[in-house]
């Protein structure tokens, strides 16, 4: 039998693929295949320029508004002695609406990235099986949003406990103080994580899509921030709750609400179901994109 060089056996089958673990009879892949795949969309992420500058703006753009918030209301302007009625934890996370743009510049320089200096050949050359590589990239993409958002979170919680107690939101006013172990409170900051890395994965899917840099981001920000600016804009009220509902962003935040659950447009875990919707469906356009255009 002859083989080529950098060809496998006569049968067609890719000297790529039998390394990793296909040929004829075999159609399993090797453990190691996608652990390979998953060090190398690692290697690229972490030497992506800007990656460390945008990681770390999660953090601090996430934190800073949320203390910023906190730390601009006080018992003073509460309307009863008892209670205020705000819901603190939804405040101390409101840097979310600011940090999820910096994971949405994340998401799509780490993909757009090699389209524009052509490494995606590269890639595909030595990684043919190209559902591997987008598997690797989602998961890289979700494991370094998970830990930002996880420090963003636990920052927020932090200041805002410290913030809200200043401002007098305390115990004779009906509020416990900020702690993770209170049920509402882990709810809404392990949403917000997941939150965080649900949008990452839209906006891969979105840039797979369209694979191009500015259109990627454009589309993305559009899908986060146009359904709240028209809910603000709209006087009819089944209106303005319809589109809380269906929005990316809008519905996805209700994972934050501790107060009046019950009466808010959409509930905490449905809304970010409908998040997960949105995510599954750019991703499922982007992995089409990727699987039969030519890169």
């Amino acid at each position: 039998m002859n083989v080529g060089i950098g060809a496998g056996p006569r049968s067609g089958v890719a000297a790529s693929d039998v390394r990793d673990g296909y040929g004829p009879g075999r159609t399993a892949v090797r453990p190691g295949a996608m652990l390979r795949a998953l060090h190398t969309e690692w290697t690229k992420l972490r030497t992506l320029p800007g990656t460390w500058w945008l990681v770390v703006a999660i953090v601090v753009l996430t934190a800073a508004v949320g203390a910023l918030t906190t730390g601009a209301i006080d018992t003073d302007q509460c309307r009863t002695h008892e209670s205020c009625g705000e819901d603190v934890v939804k405040l101390s996370l409101t840097g979310t609406w600011v940090g999820q743009t910096a994971v949405a510049v994340l998401a799509v320089l780490a993909v757009s990235g090699e389209y524009a200096t052509g490494t995606i050949r590269t890639t595909l050359t030595a990684m043919p099986r190209r559902g591997r590589v987008l598997a690797a990239k989602a998961a890289v993409l979700a494991a370094v949003t998970a830990a930002a958002g996880t420090a963003a979170v636990l920052a927020s919680v932090a200041a805002g406990r410290y913030l809200l107690l200043d401002g007098g939101f305390t115990r004779a006013h009906g509020y416990r103080p900020l702690s993770l172990a209170d049920g509402p409170t882990a709810r809404a900051a392990f949403g917000t994580v997941l939150y965080l890395v649900l949008i990452a994965l839209l906006s891969a899917g979105v840039t797979w899509l369209l694979r191009d840099t500015a259109g990627a981001l454009t589309a993305v920000l559009a899908l986060l921030y146009v359904f709240p600016v028209l809910a603000s804009l709209v006087s009819d009220d089944k209106w303005m709750e319809r589109l809380n509902e269906i929005g990316p962003a809008s519905a996805g935040m209700a994972v934050q609400t501790t107060v009046d659950v019950a009466s808010a447009p959409i509930g905490p875990w449905a809304g970010l179901g409908v998040l997960t919707l949105w995510a599954a469906g750019w991703l499922a356009l982007g992995a089409t994109a990727l699987l039969r255009r030519d890169a």
